[in-house]
This record gives C-alpha cells, sequence and structure tokens, in this order.
C-alpha cells in the first residue's frame, strides 16, 4: 500500500488499515509518538474534477469523526482524553500531498 509506505517513511508508525465500525471505515489508523493518527485516503487519477483532497467533504469529516470516536471508545477513550489527528493522504495521478491535522475532532 502507497499510502501506508509513504507514511511510514515520514516517521509514522502502522496500527490497522480499512476498520470498519457502524457507520463508517477508517482508512489507515497510525501512531505519531504518543498521538493516534486517522488517515484519510483518497485518489483521484486526474485533476479534472478537483484533486484528491477536495473531495473529502464535510459529511465524509462527520462521517470519519463519528468513527475515531466509536473506536476510541472500544479503548475506553474519547476525543478530550486521547491525543489524535485526523490527515488526509491525497493521491492524484502520480503526486501524493499529506496534510497532517486536515481537521479537528472540535470543528
Amino acid at each position: 500500500m502507497i499510502a501506508r509506505q509513504y507514511l511510514e517513511r515520514a516517521g509514522l508508525h502502522f496500527y490497522a488499515a480499512n476498520v470498519t465500525l457502524r457507520g463508517g471505515e477508517l482508512d489507515l489508523i497510525m501512531r505519531d509518538g504518543e498521538t493516534w493518527v486517522f488517515v484519510e485516503v483518497r485518489y483521484r487519477r486526474t485533476s479534472l474534477y478537483g484533486d484528491a483532497a477536495a473531495s473529502v467533504s464535510y459529511t465524509k469529516q462527520r462521517r470519519l469523526l463519528h468513527s475515531a470516536a466509536i473506536w476510541l471508545a472500544e479503548r475506553g477513550g474519547s476525543f478530550d482524553t486521547t491525543d489524535c489527528r485526523f490527515d488526509v493522504l491525497a493521491i492524484t495521478g502520480s503526486q501524493l500531498q499529506w496534510l497532517p491535522n486536515a481537521f479537528a475532532a472540535a470543528e
């Protein structure tokens, strides 16, 4: 998986991939030190209709937040008690764009 390898080379540590929870899926769960990183991976062949990063809509962000909240709760955590962030790894054609902290749980 290109996205996982890219993030591991950047220093993140892999935890899980394609985690399905009620209401959604988490593409990648990584660790950056003590911080849980929930990564949405988006791919577009071309930018003809916008790049991959632009495809992470507000609705998609809400689904990711909901899924991450469930995942944390299953482990006894929450956004208030656990360091976490939401990244987007956008792949448009052969170009990779990593957006750390692309959106926040408090939004």
